[in-house]
């Protein structure tokens, strides 16, 4: 598997620009958010979403360098993105992300949600300081969006009757729209047309929708190690994601399992089993593919550069997770 590192070699210099600039956007004010902050920014992760605000900046800028308002919108992206990894582990009760303590648990709940609270503030600032109506529009509607997600996640629990549409929705609010918003809102700063603009806004869309579908599938087929979680925590804390809403489709026992809330010995193993043994999986590859493939074709509008292939090779990266 392609790191996802290596795809961004076009904004390599860009990415250690970001990295140095993060901790200081929040500021040491405050020692106990800073030392949240020194935690989350040093643990590293893979800066993928303002990776790809930088390559679409390089290739909606090709004959001029990306200005100090694109670098920005790329550290807002992560510091929201950032903000909503923190509320979601206070949520999840999670110990570990990407293999390292979570804020929650290094310090505790109150400060991991003010923590949160916190970054998605400085976030909200910056952006205001950006000056331009429409990329506070959209990045301030990514904020709304997490919410509405969670809340929908969170209502959902155990609800075996829910659609795909409904998860593809939800998907969006939670992992899509952050890519999708931050994409166009590039755009826009690089002031390219309506219809680009768009085109943009679909690329990210499709992309998120694929990187969050192949997320729920490892959560059955990769390892503890791997998912720096247990895996099968989206089935135990009843979140069904796409392999299970196929697999109710064959297999009529999983819901019986599933409405019980796994509350009988063996449960849990029984309904992994159930979905490992229907179209599930393979059903959710597929709708990860398609995502991924309507992605690229939104991103070959933009003229031929590095940055265009390196935001083409994301998608095949994408998938190339699951194998």
């Amino acid at each position: 598997m392609t790191p996802a590192t290596s795809l961004f070699y076009p904004v390599e210099a860009d990415l250690q620009i970001l990295a140095d600039n993060l901790k200081q956007l929040v500021g040491n004010r405050h020692p106990i958010l800073y030392a949240a902050a020194e935690h989350l920014f040093g643990a590293g992760g893979k800066r993928i979403r303002p990776a790809i605000v930088l390559l679409i900046s390089r290739a909606t800028m090709l004959d001029k360098d990306i200005t100090p308002r694109h670098r920005r919108l790329a550290e807002i992206t992560e510091l929201i993105h950032t903000a909503s990894l923190v509320h979601d582990d206070v949520i999840d009760e999670s110990a570990m992300r990407r293999g390292v303590a979570t804020v929650n648990s290094l310090f505790n709940n109150k400060v991991a949600v003010l923590a949160g609270d916190f970054f998605f503030a400085q976030a909200s600032w910056y952006l205001a300081n950006l000056d331009n109506l429409e990329v506070v529009k959209l990045l301030s509607e990514v904020i709304m969006d997490y919410a509405v997600g969670e809340t929908q996640q969170a209502l959902n629990h155990f609800h075996t009757s829910i659609s795909i549409e409904t998860y593809l929705k939800k998907s969006y609010y939670k992992s899509a729209s952050i890519i999708a918003n931050s994409s166009k809102a590039t755009g826009v700063l690089s002031e390219v047309s309506p219809e680009i603009a768009e085109h943009l806004y679909n690329y990210g869309r499709h992309l998120g929708l694929a990187f969050q579908i192949v997320d729920d599938i490892l959560d059955f087929t990769s390892s503890t190690d791997t998912l720096g979680k247990p895996a099968g925590s989206d089935l135990k804390s009843g979140n069904l994601t796409a392999p299970v809403l196929f697999a109710l489709e064959e297999k009529p026992y999983l819901e019986v399992l599933i409405e019980r809330e796994f509350n009988q010995q063996g449960d849990l193993e029984q309904a992994m089993a159930l979905i490992h043994d229907s179209q599930g999986i393979q059903r959710a590859r597929d709708l990860a593919a398609h995502h991924a493939k309507l992605a690229v074709e939104h991103i070959t509008v933009l003229p031929p550069s590095e940055s265009r292939q390196a935001l083409i090779n994301m998608a095949d990266y994408v998938l190339s997770r699951l194998y």
